[in-house]
């Protein structure tokens, strides 16, 4: 099941978003603000972001190129503003889309699916590719050129830290935060067990250790 934060300050926008993408098999996570969508985005994982533009605190920009600098989980901008320089704007800082109010719900569920299609390179729901990678999202399944691996739920949740965050390096710390949970306080070495379990039962080393900083997964050549 994918798992989207809808990140809007309008409670009756918010819960119109949410009623249909949960009625469309999402599971939807909600924010009132930039700040409490970031908090949010660094609390769990997530397959898409759909994203306010004109917001206190911090707004749509300004959110976007906070998460920008540490993922490239796919942002939808949905704003009243359509004036073509805040479009550009937006696409200017990596947004995948950018949708302008009013909008139709059956359009942009249209375009969130192929958003969706388009990074994770999907013959079907639930699904993410990764060159000979492929993982079931619903059933906690992965496999490697069509076999099998056993990941414990741990190593597959890593995993998939890992995948949507192709190209970023993520420290030690920021791993535990999105697979672990901010309250653990156990030790940070049990990410690099976790990550040595993973390469030997993947068979296949897609997981580049960065010395001193963290673990990456290298963006996939899409030429």
């Amino acid at each position: 099941m994918y798992r989207i934060l809808v990140i809007e300050d309008e409670e009756d926008i918010q819960e119109i978003l949410k009623n249909y993408l949960t009625a469309e098999g999402y599971e939807v996570v909600t924010a009132e603000d930039g700040v409490d969508g970031i908090a949010k985005f660094h609390e769990s994982s997530f397959d898409l972001i759909l994203l306010d533009v004109m917001m206190p605190k911090i707004d749509g920009f300004g959110t976007c190129e906070l998460i920008r600098r540490e993922s490239q989980v796919p942002v939808i901008m949905v704003t009243a503003l359509d004036e073509e320089e805040y479009q550009i704007r937006g696409l200017d800082l990596e947004a995948d889309d950018y949708i302008t109010k009013p909008f139709s719900m059956p359009v942009l569920l249209r375009r969130i699916s192929a958003v969706l299609r388009r990074v994770h390179k999907e013959s079907g729901p639930g699904q993410l590719c990764y060159q000979s990678l492929r993982m079931d999202l619903a059933g906690y399944h992965v496999y490697v050129a069509d076999r099998e691996a056993e990941l414990t739920q741990k190593e597959f949740e890593l995993l998939h830290v890992l995948l949507l965050n192709q190209g970023i390096v993520l420290t030690r710390q920021k791993l535990l935060n999105l697979v672990w949970g901010e309250d653990y306080f156990g030790e940070e070495r049990i990410v690099d067990t976790h990550i040595k379990n993973l390469r030997k039962k993947l068979g296949v080393n897609y997981i580049s250790t960065i010395r001193g900083v963290g673990y990456r997964i290298d963006k996939e050549d899409k030429k």
